[in-house]
């Protein structure tokens, strides 16, 4: 079997290493097949290429991780796969979204301040001035690491800067606050326009229930979906098996990934970290003729 990892993230993101050093640490683990996908942004893609090209044995699929709306769900993630990631409308899009995604922030920063947190403004107006995306992580970060905040942190046993994130950030926590575009449809015609593959990205991550998850797959593929990851570090047989299962029977592509962030992740932190339990997956367009 191909040895594929098809979502990563570096520094154009919420990673810890430079694109250049994703693909080198993905070549190291053997990883044969690899996807850079960074969320909301295409700024790493150049540099990952170059680094790929450089390397025998492992290629790279430029693709991106839209984080899109659908209806009480306020975070649903599609990869982009084989994307013109220098396509002008494609990237006038992007900044669109970023933008909202970036009030988004403020609004989280704000909402942190009124809990009592403190928050340090200076590596998030950097990020923003160098063109980097700015998520949940980085807010997360920017409020447990101010020194105003040790007290607080060991009093509610937050031991990472992930923890503050899960207690404060994610839907139904006192500081989320929901971005208002894309949407699931806007985020597939989007990437459909770039010329790329759509794949629901950890289902399971996001919707707990299988009757839930297939009628958003129903839903999505009758939207134009492509494919849904069915591998994943979090996902155990039943769920694997389930997803290969609605995968074949709706004619979608089955992917995989570790999510790699970076070597120090308390997740997310070695490539091929997932179970394929003997299945086959569906890589189509998306893997090397």
């Amino acid at each position: 079997m191909l040895r594929f990892d098809l979502q990563s993230h570096s520094t154009a993101s919420d990673g810890a290493l430079a694109p250049a050093d994703v693909v080198r640490a993905a070549h190291a683990a053997g990883v044969e097949l690899l996807a850079l996908t960074d969320h909301d942004s295409v700024s790493g893609i150049d540099e990952a290429l170059a680094a790929a090209d450089e390397l025998d044995g492992i290629a790279l699929v430029p693709a991106i991780e839209v984080s899109s709306l659908d209806g009480d769900r306020a975070d649903l993630h599609v990869c982009g796969y084989g994307i013109d990631h220098r396509d002008p409308a494609l990237r006038a899009t992007l900044e669109e979204w970023r933008a909202d995604r970036v009030g988004r922030s403020d609004r989280m920063v704000a909402a942190l301040r009124e809990l009592g947190w403190a928050v340090d403004d200076a590596p998030l107006v950097a990020r923003r001035e160098a063109g980097g995306t700015i998520g949940r992580p980085h807010v997360a970060a920017a409020a447990f690491d101010h020194p105003d905040n040790a007290e607080r942190r060991a009093a509610e046993g937050l031991e990472t800067a992930t923890d503050l994130l899960v207690a404060y950030l994610t839907p139904g926590a006192p500081a989320f606050r929901e971005r208002t575009r894309p949407t699931v449809a806007e985020a597939i015609d989007v990437l459909h326009a770039a010329g790329g593959v759509a794949v629901w990205a950890h289902p399971f991550w996001d919707v707990e229930a299988p009757a839930a998850v297939t009628e958003r797959l129903e839903r999505f593929a009758g939207l134009g979906l492509d494919g849904v990851e069915a591998f994943y570090p979090s996902f155990d047989e039943a769920q694997t098996r389930f997803l290969v299962g609605e995968a074949e029977r709706l004619g979608l592509l089955s992917t995989g990934s570790a999510d790699f962030h970076g070597p120090e992740h308390p997740v997310f932190s070695r490539f091929r970290s997932f179970e394929t339990y003997d299945l086959t997956p569906r890589l189509g367009p998306i893997a090397p003729a």
